[in-house]
């Protein structure tokens, strides 16, 4: 199966610590490399978190997002072909 890109995309209302607890809780980021990818989204716009195959892909970007909005954040994720 082909691989996608997960993205999360930059908004004012999602904090970072959720952000970084979603790296590391969802995509196996250390902390270190949860809070750099962090700033990496906030100072982007966007950034690539995962490449997997599609349906592991769709998985985990619904779980973070049924995460962000159960905390009432409006986090966006976006899948794109690798």
């Amino acid at each position: 199966p082909k691989d996608y890109k997960v993205i999360y995309l930059n908004d004012d209302v999602t904090t970072y610590e959720f952000v970084i607890s979603s790296l590391m809780n969802t995509f196996d980021y250390d902390e270190t490399n949860a809070a750099d990818k962090s700033q990496e989204i906030d100072e982007k716009g966007a950034g690539i978190v995962a490449v997997l195959p599609f349906e592991i892909a769709e998985q985990k970007g619904v779980e973070v997002l049924l995460s962000a909005r159960n905390e009432g954040y409006p986090l966006e994720i976006k899948l794109e072909s690798a």
